[in-house]
C-alpha cells in the first residue's frame, strides 16, 4: 500500500498542501496552498493560489502602489494569499526572472516581495508564470506536522497549471487528482488501521 503521509523530516517546500475535509469548518476549507518555505525547526510559509482576491483588481493594486504605466501592458492574477498579513504582496513566479528581493523556492519557483517585479510585468515583461497573492500563512515548528499527522493536509508534487493556472474554481479537484484521490471519497472522519 502505498502511503500518502510526505516524509516531513526531509521538507515540504516546493510542494502543495491539499485541505482535507477536517479542515471544511476552517478558513482554509478546500484549500490549495504553494509552500514557499518549510523546516522543522523554523515552521512553514505557504500562499493560498485557489483564492481569486475580487477587490482590489490589479490595475487598482498597481495604482495604489504607484506603479506604472497604466493601464498595465501585462496583468497577473490576485490571490488572497492567507490570513497573515493580509496586506502584504508576494509575487509566486516562475524562475525566468529574479530581481532584488527574490528568494528562489526551488529551482522553477521565485518568490518576490519587491516592487520590482510588478514594475516588470506592469511593462509587459518579466517572469512567464506571475500570480500576486495579498498575505500568507504561517505556522510555528511542529504545527504543521501535526496538523499533517491529524489529516488535516496533505501534501502533493507542485505543478504550473494548478499553481499559476487561472481555473481557481478546479485547483483542489485537481491537485488531489494528482494524487489519483477522488474527492467524492473524502471523509472527515479520522481513523488508523
Amino acid at each position: 500500500m502505498v502511503s500518502l503521509q510526505p516524509d516531513l523530516d526531509a521538507g515540504l517546500t516546493g510542494r502543495l498542501l491539499i485541505a482535507m475535509p477536517a479542515l471544511v469548518a476552517s478558513p482554509f476549507a478546500q484549500s490549495v496552498i504553494f509552500l514557499c518555505a518549510h523546516s522543522t525547526e523554523d515552521g512553514a510559509m505557504g500562499l493560498v493560489v485557489n483564492r481569486r482576491l475580487g477587490q482590489p483588481g490589479f490595475d487598482e493594486l498597481l495604482e495604489q502602489l504607484g506603479v506604472a504605466p497604466r493601464p498595465p501592458r501585462r496583468r497577473i492574477m490576485l490571490c488572497a494569499g492567507g490570513p497573515v498579513e493580509n496586506s502584504r504582496g508576494f509575487v509566486l513566479h516562475s524562475a525566468d526572472w529574479t530581481g532584488d528581493g527574490s528568494l528562489a523556492v526551488d529551482d522553477s519557483v521565485v518568490l518576490t516581495a519587491s516592487l520590482d517585479v510588478l514594475k516588470v510585468i506592469a511593462g509587459g515583461a518579466g517572469p512567464r508564470h506571475a500570480l500576486l497573492a495579498l498575505g500568507h500563512a504561517t505556522w510555528a515548528p511542529g504545527q504543521l506536522e501535526q496538523e499533517i499527522q491529524q489529516n488535516a493536509w496533505l501534501a502533493a508534487p507542485s505543478n504550473d497549471s494548478i499553481v499559476f493556472g487561472s481555473d481557481h474554481d478546479s485547483k483542489w479537484r485537481r491537485a488531489l487528482g494528482s494524487l489519483n484521490i477522488d474527492p467524492i471519497r473524502l471523509s472527515s472522519v479520522v481513523g488508523h488501521a
